[in-house]
């Protein structure tokens, strides 16, 4: 039986701009995304049967058709059917490091590993971009965590452009486990409040999005320029999120007093928060105050840093 191991990062945005709404009704957005140590791993079997099943050992991920590692299975099966009916169906398991729930795309890493697995798997010989296309479908996050890394994402966040890696910022996060925010009420909310403000022509929409590719957030990435890189973190959907949620707020707010932090920020629509350290030794430092702070089990924290990569074999 041939089998697959493959590990799939998180993600965290280090820049979240929302430019205007699109004709397909989603937000057309203006982002940097990088891949982070902190990951998953998704195991793919060859099955006897045409059957496609998923195991999980976090209670919270659920193993049926809602899971979209199986829509990602369900995808393939479609797309390529007589690889399908050569290989039959496969097993994925699925080891939970990723918090859940948690605006880190935990789900989308799942479900692009299980793209590329089954590429391997059924020896499709698909390309990376071909891989973004199918993901796509799927949902925003889940052709960038194909590849990973550092990268623009423009559109809905599927239009990738990627930049030189960053793999020398060390992360302290932090993530209520029960607590969760839905995506679409960020993002709603957001339109309720700020839409006035939106770009409204899809000629501006296109030079907003075309514009960002030269701005300082960019270069400070291409330099290098951990000082600047934290100067320009911006995320719109703090605006809605830290009133609603007191807890990410608190979070933030006390990650900013450390002295050790050089910057802060919610990840995508929560309810996560990341900081910038200089080192792994400052980051478990601010760990241990950040526990003491709030010694609420309810409460993970992990050390992690930023890596130059998305979905790799085990």
């Amino acid at each position: 039986m041939r089998s697959y191991s493959l590990i799939a990062p998180a993600k965290i945005n280090l820049y979240l701009e929302i430019i205007g709404s699109r004709s397909d009704g989603y937000h057309e957005l203006a982002m940097i995304l990088q891949s982070i140590d902190l990951s998953d791993q998704i195991d793919i079997h060859s099955a006897s049967t045409e059957n496609i099943r998923v195991y999980c050992n976090h209670p919270q991920v659920p193993t049926d058709q809602t899971n979209l590692v199986y829509k990602a299975a369900i995808l393939m099966a479609q797309e390529f059917p007589k690889a399908f009916s050569n290989f039959g169906g496969v097993d994925i398991t699925i080891k939970k490091y990723i918090p859940v729930a948690a605006g880190l795309a935990g789900g989308s890493s799942n479900a692009a590993a299980v793209l590329v697995g089954i590429d391997l798997l059924w020896n499709l010989g698909l390309t990376q971009s071909e891989l973004e296309e199918l993901g796509a479908s799927l949902g925003s996050d889940v052709p960038f965590c194909i590849g990973g890394g550092t990268a623009i994402a423009t559109g809905r966040g599927e239009q990738l452009s990627p930049l030189q890696s960053l793999d020398n910022l060390h992360i302290v996060l932090a993530k209520y486990r029960s607590l969760e925010i839905s995506t679409p009420w960020a993002y709603k909310t957001y339109r309720q409040q700020f839409g006035i403000n939106y770009i409204q022509s899809s000629e501006g929409l296109a030079a907003r999005a075309s514009a960002f590719h030269s701005e300082e957030m960019v270069k400070a990435i291409v330099n290098k320029n951990t000082e600047k890189i934290v100067q320009e973190l911006h995320n719109d959907l703090e605006k809605v999120v830290l009133p609603a949620y007191p807890q990410v707020w608190q979070l933030r707010e006390l990650f900013a007093s450390q002295p050790e932090v050089l910057g802060t920020m919610m990840s995508g629509s929560g309810p996560s928060v990341f900081a910038i350290v200089e080192s792994r030794n400052q980051g478990e430092i601010v760990k241990q105050r950040i526990r003491k702070a709030i010694p609420d089990e309810d409460l993970e924290l992990f050390v992690t840093h930023t890596i130059k990569h998305g979905i790799k074999i085990a």
